[in-house]
């Protein structure tokens, strides 16, 4: 199944990686690389109740991890992981983070 995954800081600064050559992870693995990543770049829970669901885990590492590791090069590999994680997670096969309105869409 081809799946795709954009994270966007506006209309001029969307990073759409095509998982099409790889496979989004695992349903466990991407939540595992999730919150790995939500503690090391130290994310903090969007709802005031401090319930975490895995879609504000998704857009919390994005806004975490900031623009650069999603536009640079250096850091494809990891723009990657996320992607794949971020597609595994959440089990669609087009998802879209706008790290602006903190919101997910599919």
């Amino acid at each position: 199944m081809r799946s795709e995954v954009s994270v966007s800081w506006g209309e001029n600064a969307t990073y759409r990686f095509d998982l099409e050559e790889v496979q989004p992870l695992t349903s466990e693995a991407a939540r595992l690389w999730l919150d790995e990543q939500f503690v090391a770049l130290e994310c903090e829970p969007i709802r005031a109740s401090g319930k975490v669901l895995t879609a504000d885990k998704v857009v919390s590492v994005a806004q975490g991890a900031g623009q650069d590791r999603f536009a640079q090069p250096e850091h494809r590999e990891w723009a990657m992981g996320f992607a794949r994680a971020a597609a595994g997670a959440l089990a669609k096969p087009v998802v879209r983070v706008d790290v602006t309105s903190l919101t997910i869409g599919y």
